[in-house]
């Protein structure tokens, strides 16, 4: 790598220029994460119901006694044996943050379309622990704007992330979703976010991003990335 080379001084000097610029940027994520936090609630009507590696499982099971819930939709398409990625990136970091965030009344979960012996087979290589259901060819994952069905993507009706994207040939997407349950068992959704907004979630980015080469997506976004399983295989 070239990288001006300079003094201590010098350093410090460029490291306090850029410090300022961090902390506005810190205070802006506290006034946005703030604004989130007050975005208006939509109310469940739907009686969401899912399988489980023990039976059927309702929305509100998944809360498991908290009143947050947060659901990363996983795109693990039935009859397919493709595994995301990027989803299993994410979800590799899922599990020792829920130690913490469990305590602080919040409850994970996730789901794909994927039936339940195939979850139950990429949880198991993959180490997993977190609760994952499958949604199955319910409502679910069509009405939170994850999976699209084969006429919308032939007619190019099916668009993603808030519009923001039509799709074209992957039947299913990634997101994640945060709902609210009150006193009286009442669910709200709070929440959604998809594509790059999902990269809140990424602690291993976060660290790449204070190293000089960053991502380090020379050959492409995400280019390096494999199941955690997958890289001792290709460096063996």
């Amino acid at each position: 790598m070239h990288h001006p080379v300079v003094s201590r001084e010098d350093w410090v000097t460029a490291r306090k220029a850029l410090l300022e610029k961090e902390r506005a940027m810190t205070h802006a994520l506290d006034a946005l994460r703030a604004e989130r936090r007050q975005l208006p609630w939509v109310r469940i009507e739907k009686n969401y119901v899912f399988d489980g590696p023990d039976g059927k499982v309702t929305l509100a099971d998944l809360f498991g006694g908290r009143s947050q819930l947060a659901i990363y939709h996983f795109m693990l398409t039935p009859g397919s044996d493709h595994i995301c990625p990027g989803c299993s990136l994410i979800s590799d970091h899922v599990d020792a943050a829920r130690q913490h965030f469990e305590q602080a009344d919040l409850a994970f979960a996730a789901v794909s379309r994927a039936p339940v012996e195939r979850i139950a087979a990429v949880r198991q290589r993959m180490g997993w622990t977190f609760p994952w259901v499958s949604s199955g060819e319910s409502d679910f994952n069509y009405d939170f704007g994850v999976s699209f069905t084969a006429e919308d993507r032939a007619a190019g009706r099916a668009f993603y992330n808030y519009g923001v994207t039509r799709v074209e040939k992957s039947p299913d997407m990634f997101g994640v979703s945060i709902f609210v349950r009150d006193e009286f068992g009442d669910i709200f959704h709070s929440y959604s976010t998809y594509h790059r907004g999902v990269e809140l979630l990424v602690g291993a980015f976060d660290w790449l991003d204070l190293a000089p080469k960053g991502r380090n997506e020379g050959a492409g976004t995400m280019s390096w990335v494999r199941l955690h399983d997958q890289y001792e295989m290709e460096n063996a």
